[in-house]
């Protein structure tokens, strides 16, 4: 087997027992990204000389005896999550040569724990996307098939994992961004409970609906990097101070006597056939090992589009006002007469149509005699997005159902129509609006070959239940071990 078919848990045996080193492994690893990069452009950054040295690092420590789990295991990090002295652009020109003097927070524990970074992968700018299209640096291609999207805003990320260009990485998820390209790329994510991950280096998209996380090509490794990433801190006043769990024990628990709810509002006209039979087959798979399916119900579900296209405009308004291009990024001054001229410039320039979209939305709902209209009513109903799913967790431990309604779709297909992208999310977002962790898994794939995912809901904090259903139903099938024939 290549060292990119790998998963992360298989090349930390063959680390363990000295049957290769990190440099090894990691020149492997940079070998497969120049060899899959000009059909993916999964990466922005490629970092091989900061990788080699971690790589040197690592392999010092393990003679030291003093590796982790995650020690000399190369792995990618999304363009949105600062990395000191490495440039971190959110896939925009408006931050094309911003270099972060400090790392986030999750950076910084990685690093603790031995990690190599490869590089920063592709996204859709700022986050605001679902198909990596957004990028101003170009597409992300899907490895399964190179005429698809690979998903989004974390398109890089999944993609890299499913090419073999990195055995982990980490993304972020504002209204399904890490579970909806792990669905299409057929790959492991999870979107943590919101403070469960330090948001403290994200640049912020959406405040109180971005969280990041782990995508893998497993459960179990998954619950290795969480482990890892996940506890709180001091530097971000929205993490939570609560004690991180062991999720590796949590993959031993099996899901006998769990009920899972089957929410019918999942299960409606539009979702595609292909996708209902995979997801309704992984759920057959699981009431086999024990667990209790019970039909429940969401029902302001369907109110979820239009309360998150309120909420996070309106908070992206707010937190890109930063670049007006005085501080930093770019700064357009020629030929602009006054003050007001270089921020038009500057931002017209910057941004790209989906940001300024979504800027221009957020603005208009926070204006004045509209903020009650819009604003204020969105967060009303997302009170009763929220109580739909307390309600239902009272009497199931589990949500079970799609992550998205169609397989990836082909590249270009619907970027004049950004209604029709943006119910790419409809099954997604209502995770992110009620601050629940959700995971995606691999359960399937299309007639023409494209992947298709399991979407798996907890209650806050509940991470370990989603981690013993996944490892459960990745025990019982083999679609995590498929490799894109790149």
């Amino acid at each position: 087997m290549e060292a990119h078919d790998l998963s992360l848990a298989q090349a930390r045996e063959l680390l363990d027992k000295r049957k290769i080193s990190s440099v090894e492994l990691t020149k492997a690893l940079l070998a497969r990204v120049e060899a899959t990069e000009p059909r993916i452009h999964a990466y922005l950054t490629i970092t091989p000389e900061l990788a080699l040295a971690q790589a040197e690092a690592a392999d010092q420590a393990r003679a030291r005896g003093q590796s982790g789990p995650l020690t000399g295991i190369p792995a990618g990090i999304k363009d949105v999550i600062c990395t000191q002295g490495v440039r971190t652009t959110c896939a925009s020109r408006i931050l094309e040569n911003f270099v972060p003097p400090h790392d986030a927070t999750l950076v910084g524990r990685l690093k603790d724990a031995g990690m190599v970074m490869l590089g920063k992968h592709n996204m859709d700018e700022f986050a605001m996307g679902s198909s990596t299209e957004n990028s101003a640096f170009g597409p992300t291609q899907n490895p399964w098939d190179v005429k698809a999207i690979p998903g989004g805003s974390s398109g890089g990320s999944a993609a890299s994992v499913a090419a073999g260009s990195c055995f982990y990485s980490v993304g972020t998820d504002t209204g399904g961004s890490i579970r909806q390209p792990a669905s299409h790329c057929g790959v492991v994510g999870m979107k943590p409970t919101y403070g469960r991950v330090s948001r403290f280096g994200l640049v912020a998209f959406a405040s109180s609906l971005d969280q990041a996380g782990p995508l893998t090509r497993t459960v179990a490794d998954l619950a290795e990097v969480l482990a890892v990433i996940a506890g709180h801190d001091p530097a971000d006043s929205t993490s939570a101070p609560r004690p991180v769990p062991d999720y590796r024990a949590a993959l031993n628990r099996g899901i006998k006597g769990l009920r899972l709810g089957v929410p019918k509002e999942y299960f409606i006209a539009g979702l595609d056939p292909e996708v209902e039979k995979a997801v309704r087959a992984a759920l057959a798979e699981l009431e086999s090992q024990g667990a209790e399916l019970v039909e429940i119900t969401l029902p302001h579900t369907e109110y979820g589009l239009a309360v998150y296209y309120v909420i996070a405009p309106a908070e992206a308004s707010s937190n890109l006002a930063r670049y007006d291009g005085v501080k930093y990024g770019l700064s357009v001054r020629e030929k602009t007469g006054n003050l007001m001229d270089m921020y038009y410039q500057t931002r017209s320039r910057g941004f790209g149509p989906e940001v300024i979209r979504r800027i221009m939305l957020g603005t208009y709902a926070l204006s004045a005699g509209y903020y009650d209209a819009y604003y204020g009513k969105a967060s009303q109903v997302r009170t009763l997005l929220m109580r739909d799913f307390f309600n239902a967790f009272e009497k199931v431990d589990a949500i079970v159902g799609p992550v998205t309604p169609t397989p990836a779709f082909d590249l270009g297909q619907k970027t004049g129509d950004p209604v029709q992208m943006y119910l790419s999310d409809v099954f997604t977002l209502s995770c992110n609006l009620a601050g629940l962790p959700g995971m995606s898994v691999p359960c399937g794939f299309s007639s023409q070959g494209r992947p298709i995912g399991l979407q798996v809901l907890g209650p806050h904090f509940a991470e370990e239940t989603l981690l013993a259903v996944g490892q459960a139903y990745q025990q019982a099938t083999d679609h995590h071990t498929r490799r894109p024939a790149l």
